[in-house]
């Protein structure tokens, strides 16, 4: 069973830099596609992001809307995977989740909740204006 630990969320103004953690037990993160996803208002969980695993060559895909602000990284040492938030907006308020994809991945990049397995608590980000 894995366990995913988020953290990091705290409020801060437009145009600031945040990195967010996801630490990992009961596996290693390294194996597994590793997305990153938020929630504002309303039931639907947006992707953010998603890490390939090691294997797969560790490659990132992000949504547009966070693309060439956002950049996800790995630890495999201390089995953590990392957001870096930079540049954030109002509109990136969320509870954000990682999520890990324990059942097999190939070289596709996960968008959805249900290609994973695994989910953190979130961790809640808010961004003033």
């Amino acid at each position: 069973q894995v366990q995913l630990v988020e953290s990091g969320g705290r409020l801060v103004q437009a145009g600031d830099s945040l990195r967010l953690s996801c630490a990992a037990s009961g596996g290693t993160l390294g194996n597994y596609a590793m997305g990153w996803f938020r929630q504002a208002s309303g039931p639907e969980r947006e992707f953010v992001g998603v890490m390939s695993s090691t294997w797969n060559g560790g490659r990132t895909y992000y949504a547009d809307s966070v693309k060439g602000r956002f950049t996800i990284s790995r630890d495999n040492a201390k089995n953590t995977v990392y957001l870096q938030m930079n540049s954030l907006k109002p509109e990136d308020t969320a509870v954000y989740y990682c999520t890990a994809r324990t059942r097999g991945s190939g070289t596709n990049y996960y968008i959805r909740p249900g290609d994973y397995d695994y989910w953190g608590q979130g961790t809640q980000v808010t961004v003033s204006s």
